[in-house]
């Protein structure tokens, strides 16, 4: 018997279908070279976790603010999977938190501190994921499937997502990179390859090149940037013109014109992810668990932007119409602490969980016939439910009482100041009410009579909140 001629029963697969003996037979990598290779991925993916996360807020455009807020929530889940890997492999302590080198943590300073957004996709997505794929593709050829098949398996499923953001990236650049802008990088480009070559290839896996590395756009630290921004689709960010909540839950409208009320609910979301954001970035010291979790709030909220996008555009409507305001992120990042931001997140998912909450929005949309808005209230709820789980797990275990951590929110929301007027005065915005132009549109699409007391709505935000309770006090 020999590895080439070996049979097993009756032909069938061996080795659970893993792989062939001769493959099987393979030396591959010891333990320690295998744990090495994991930690450098580990921190790449941490990195990259660091970068999407910090530039959601101030990127102008909503389709890169949702890519790296998917993005973020991946590589969040990634790290867990190999922080957990190596945990396995005889390490404890991990000592995960080590700069494995120090052109590599330069790479990826110079990362996150690019001035422009065709910068950041440039070495996003064209030097580091890539870079990433090879390395984690490089060690799947290499390993023996058998005896590291865990890694085998955590490495499969990671390069499956990757390459989903690579792919991204590979329509993205074109869009947004011209020939021009590709000219006036190709130093820092340079830079950036130069810095691999130092590190010995992202793994490590070649011999390190010796070449001198000076900083660019990381010569100064990088410090986050809490102010949200938007692109021009987005003409009349401080409209707080029309009251969504005061439409939702009057009970002389009907359900019909109330699912338009609810995409716009869902596509202003987009708040959200900008400002959580603000809270992951500005927040250290905490266990890899509630960067994970708090990521993938982040990601549910972004997705239920984008429902709220696909909604109207089902609907017939152009969303540009309507003025979907970043206000209560700007508030929030500029006048609160992190844990206070926290604390006004757990506070609103406490009101979402009442019969007249995230129930009554699927209820709405149940009795609306529009079967959209009935799927995305249904798996908005379900999402909404796994928030509030996330709230006490991170933010409600830290007081006495749930009651303590529900007023702490209260009074940490209460102390935003909403400047309607002084927005207004400014010229800022007029506050223009948008909604009967809206409403309009989708009656033509709907082919039904405009009804002149739906149009006729002007309820504004200027004396009330979200949920709304009076605003006792306005800049």
């Amino acid at each position: 018997m020999s590895v080439e001629n070996y049979q097993s029963y009756r032909g069938l697969p061996s080795l659970a279908g893993l792989c062939t003996m001769q493959a099987a037979t393979n030396p591959g990598l010891s333990v320690e070279e295998v744990v090495r290779r994991h930690k450098r991925h580990h921190y790449t993916l941490k990195r990259l976790y660091e970068i999407f996360t910090a530039r959601i807020t101030a990127e102008p455009i909503m389709e890169l603010k949702n890519a790296f807020s998917l993005h973020s929530h991946l590589c969040a889940e990634h790290v867990a999977a190999l922080r957990k890997r190596v945990g396995e492999m005889r390490e404890p302590p991990l000592h995960l938190d080590a700069v494995p080198s120090e052109p590599l943590a330069i790479f990826f300073d110079e990362i996150l501190a690019a001035p422009t957004t065709e910068e950041l996709l440039l070495g996003l997505y064209e030097k580091a994921l890539p870079a990433l794929q090879a390395g984690m593709t490089r060690l799947l050829e290499q390993t023996n499937v058998l005896v590291d098949h865990p890694s085998v398996r955590v490495y499969r499923f990671a390069l499956l997502e990757i390459q989903d953001m690579v792919e991204f990236g590979r329509k993205a650049v074109p869009c947004l990179v011209d020939a021009g802008a590709r000219a006036r990088t190709a130093g820092w480009l340079q830079l950036l390859d130069d810095c691999l070559a130092a590190a010995g290839n992202l793994d490590g896996t070649l011999a390190p090149v010796s070449k001198t590395i000076v900083r660019q756009h990381s010569a100064q630290p990088y410090v986050f940037d809490g102010v949200p921004r938007r692109d021009q689709r987005f003409p009349d960010p401080y409209n707080m013109g029309v009251n969504a909540e005061a439409f939702l839950y009057n009970p002389e409208f009907p359900p019909a014109p109330k699912t338009l009320m609810m995409f716009y609910k869902r596509i202003r979301e987009l708040d959200v992810p900008e400002m959580m954001a603000s809270i992951i970035a500005e927040t250290k010291g905490k266990p890899w668990d509630y960067y994970k979790d708090m990521t993938r709030q982040l990601w549910d909220e972004a997705r239920h932007a984008m429902m709220g996008e696909v909604g109207f555009v089902n609907a017939g409507v152009d969303w540009t119409k309507v003025m979907i305001n970043f206000t209560w992120s700007l508030g929030l990042n500029t006048q609160l602490k992190p844990w206070e931001r926290h604390a006004v997140l757990y506070f609103i998912e406490q009101g979402l969980m009442p019969r007249t909450g995230k129930r009554f929005e699927w209820e709405v949309g149940v009795a609306s016939k529009n079967p959209l808005s009935a799927l995305f209230q249904d798996y908005d709820w379900a999402d909404e439910v796994l928030h509030a789980k996330i709230g006490r797990d991170w933010y409600v275990s830290a007081f006495k009482t749930p009651q303590e951590a529900v007023k702490f929110g209260d009074e940490s929301w209460t102390k935003v100041l909403i400047g309607w007027g002084e927005w207004r005065d400014k010229g800022l915005t007029t506050h223009r009410n948008w909604w009967p132009a809206v409403y309009q549109e989708a009656c033509q699409k709907w082919g039904v009579p405009v009804d002149p007391q739906i149009l006729a709505y002007d309820t504004t935000y200027e004396h009330q909140r979200a949920d709304l309770k009076e605003i006792s006090a306005s800049a």
